[in-house]
């Protein structure tokens, strides 16, 4: 599969909503689609894209503020892993928090549970795991792209000082992922610009002190 990848930054809060396809198809998949429907709908028309699916990797309010605007534009389904309900049922309490009015947080038509792929259409998706961030937080994998939400950023880590972080969960998460991704696989964060594994691995202090720590442990 050929596959093209698209960001496009949304809200106060400089979110990268994430669109791919296959190069020669019109569908696409939306990752975590932020708070600008009309921007999101304006790129994707660009591209003479359809979606088919949105998948979360996790649900908090800059990740989740186009999604019920979307789903009822291109009448698709919206995934995410059971273990978010409880930030995503804060949404419209945190949005006021935020000061950005209140807000109807999206219906979730598929909750994820322990599945380690999901295939929609032609598209297989690989889903880690990564709790931390938030508790049900996931990476998305497919072939040499990983979508990987708020869990790691290029020369940082998510935070975990919000309701429902965990330090010691994404210690947890991070270490897997180190262990068994491709070091050289492009990373799509959350926020900030592109990166790997294998940089990250050698530059993210996060991960250097954590690689230090297991070498001490071993």
């Amino acid at each position: 599969m050929n596959l093209s990848v698209e960001s496009i930054v949304t809200g106060p809060f400089q979110e990268n909503s994430y669109f791919f396809w296959e190069n020669g198809s019109f569908d696409t998949i939306l990752i975590d689609p932020g708070d600008d429907e009309d921007l999101i709908s304006k790129a994707l028309d660009k591209n003479n894209l359809v979606p088919i699916a949105i998948v979360n990797t996790h649900a908090h309010l800059d990740h989740i503020g186009a999604i019920r605007q979307l789903k009822t534009k291109y009448d698709i389904p919206f995934y995410l892993h059971e273990n978010e309900s409880l930030i995503l049922d804060s949404y419209e309490e945190t949005c006021e928090l935020f000061g950005m009015g209140k807000k109807q947080k999206p219906e979730v038509d598929i909750w994820l549970k322990d599945e380690v792929e999901i295939t929609i259409n032609n598209f297989k998706l690989e889903l880690i795991r990564a709790p931390g961030h938030t508790p049900g937080g996931i990476c998305i994998k497919i072939e040499n792209h990983l979508f990987v939400g708020d869990t790691i950023f290029k020369g940082s880590v998510g935070r975990t000082d919000l309701p429902g972080g965990n330090w010691s969960q994404l210690e947890s998460s991070l270490i897997n992922l180190v262990q068994t991704i491709d070091p050289c696989i492009i990373v799509h964060s959350g926020h900030g610009p592109d990166t790997t594994f294998k940089n990250e691995i050698e530059k993210n202090p996060f991960l250097i002190a954590l690689n230090d720590k297991l070498n001490l442990q071993s």
